[in-house]
């Protein structure tokens, strides 16, 4: 392109630019329909500005209104699980109800991109955190306690392939273990269901209550693709409810009595 063009068109385009300018000034200073039209354009503007800024607001407050739901989510939780008991108590150690205590937490450190993923967390000794108890949020069952110190915690992640977790088909049907798929952060796969018994896609999975680590009835996932194998069993995919890339508020599970439990089983 020769330059005597390119210099012909930046012209052109700054008297463009010039002319429209003239343009607005004009319809702001010249008549009366004109003047709504340019006051409308200039509230139009103002509105979008003062609206990105609120949006601008209610991020940096999203952060603590998730914090308040997560906390209100856990009030929830041990207001369902006193149905089953008289009265829930307040102490040190969390608070009770039922068979179990519970404990609010917040997940400071986590893996979630290897074979053998693992939380860690700000309740310890001091907080009446003990080993072998479960951690779990409203969508799911997503831990156990492995070690602990005086103020922090380390967790053992669902996505290990040595972690397995009871769980029901639906909250009367059958009951086997559920595992990791070993693949990405909402896949598991439901082991051990009997051939007789009806699967359907889309069926709710719960935990079953049958371990002393979880409580029953925490829905954790929906079924999906199923087959049998070996004749015998089937095997069922489970899409899980729980984002395990997002965690960060969690709740602290311990089976009361287990001490007594434990013993009895020995001793049979």
């Amino acid at each position: 392109m020769r330059k005597g063009n390119v210099i012909q068109k930046i012209a052109a385009a700054a008297v463009f630019i010039i002319l429209e300018a003239a343009a607005v000034s004009m319809l702001g200073h010249n008549g009366t329909l004109q003047k709504i039209w340019f006051s409308r354009g200039v509230h139009k503007v103002s509105g979008a500005i003062w609206g990105g800024a609120q949006e601008i607001k209610e991020y940096f407050l999203l952060k603590k209104r998730n914090e308040e739901l997560a906390f209100e989510n856990y009030r929830l939780r041990l207001q369902l699980t006193r149905e089953a008991a008289e009265k829930a108590v307040s102490g040190k150690g969390g608070e009770v109800a039922g068979d179990f205590r519970y404990i609010y937490a917040d997940i400071i450190k986590i893996s979630n991109n290897t074979q053998h993923n693992y939380m860690i967390i700000n309740r310890g000794l001091e907080d009446g955190v003990r080993e072998g108890a479960g951690v779990i949020t409203g969508k799911g069952a997503i831990g156990v306690i492995d070690a602990v110190s005086n103020n922090y915690s380390y967790a053992r992640s669902f996505k290990n392939h040595d972690m397995s977790i009871s769980a029901r088909l639906g909250r009367e049907g059958a009951v086997g273990p559920m595992i990791w798929d070993g693949t990405g952060s909402s896949g598991a796969i439901l082991k051990e269901i009997p051939h007789h018994v009806e699967v359907n896609a889309g069926d709710t999975v719960y935990t079953s209550g049958y371990s002393s680590i979880f409580p029953p009835d925490i829905p954790v996932g929906v079924t999906g693709e199923s087959k049998i194998v070996n004749g015998a069993t089937y095997e069922i995919r489970v899409r899980l409810f729980e984002n395990f890339s997002a965690l960060r508020h969690v709740t602290i599970v311990e089976k009361l009595n287990m001490e007594e439990l434990e013993k009895l089983e020995k001793d049979r």
